[in-house]
């Protein structure tokens, strides 16, 4: 019996992926500008109902610590899967076009051109999320638990010194960008939902930092504060602590996706050398 090659006949081979995510940000880096909007706003809403559905998990004070946070992981991976199969443009994941930029196939200012435009359609499809869900008065559940579990989230995030953020943010993007690395590699949604689930669901159980998902939770801990000033630093929510997290929290989710796991990849397979 002749055993099928471990590479090629599910999915695509490591090397054979480096070129289609350099294909691919070769696109991204291309797109119109009114497109590139929509889709980034997409992607900020997507990551937002990710992080609405794990707080209806932690806000169940039923569950132990471990089944929280992976149960928790399990349910935001909603987000990255609506990203990658509904299609949408996602600034953490857009790290990955570094491995264009650097084989020269993109240039510096479509690369910040991409990022900055994402990064601002992000945080408008998340924060818009945000209000429409406050509207909603979805955060009223479990008797307001929901509400208290949201302005928790947001205050440990307003008050978190810069360096654990920083280096929660690499460890964060380093798994969110392997995630979008292996669903490339697969052939049909289900592949990419393996891919998919278990990098992020690791990353949010281990308490690591998402700047989109942050663009959706500090906003809705904004609008609920007002009602929960008992929980501890409530009052630090605002957008000085919004800021405040972005910051080293953005830089992080750069050095975690484009370096540890854009760069290293390049430098593997691509090697310098452009395709021919």
């Amino acid at each position: 019996m002749v055993l099928p090659e471990l590479y090629g006949f599910d999915a695509y081979s490591p090397k054979e992926l480096a070129e289609r995510v350099e294909n691919a940000g070769i696109n991204k880096a291309r797109l119109p500008l009114f497109p590139m909007l929509l889709l980034a706003i997409l992607a900020g809403a997507f990551i937002g109902l990710g992080g609405l559905y794990y707080t209806l998990v932690a806000a169940d004070a039923a569950l132990d610590f471990a089944l929280v946070r992976v149960v928790g992981g399990l349910v935001f991976s909603l987000g990255l899967l609506l990203v990658v199969v509904a299609g949408a443009e996602l600034f953490t994941g857009n790290n990955l076009l570094v491995i264009a930029w650097a084989d020269g196939r993109i240039s510096t200012l479509e690369l910040l051109r991409n990022w900055l435009v994402v990064f601002c359609g992000n945080f408008i499809g998340a924060a818009g999320l945000a209000v429409l869900v406050f509207l909603s008065g979805h955060a009223d559940m479990n008797h307001g638990l929901v509400a208290e579990q949201y302005v928790k989230i947001a205050a440990a995030k307003c008050t978190m010194s810069f360096w654990p953020a920083f280096f929660k943010a690499i460890l964060c993007n380093a798994l969110v960008c392997l995630a979008v690395w292996m669903a490339m590699a697969g052939r049909s949604v289900t592949d990419k939902a393996i891919a998919i689930v278990f990098p992020i669901s690791a990353f949010v159980a281990a308490g690591f930092e998402h700047s989109v998902a942050n663009m959706y939770f500090i906003p809705m801990g904004m609008l609920l504060q007002p009602s929960m000033t008992v929980v501890p630093h409530a009052e630090m929510i605002g957008w000085a602590g919004f800021a405040a997290n972005l910051l080293p929290v953005v830089l992080g989710n750069i050095v975690g996706g484009s370096v540890l796991v854009g760069g290293v990849y390049y430098v593997i397979y691509r090697g310098g050398k452009r395709p021919s």
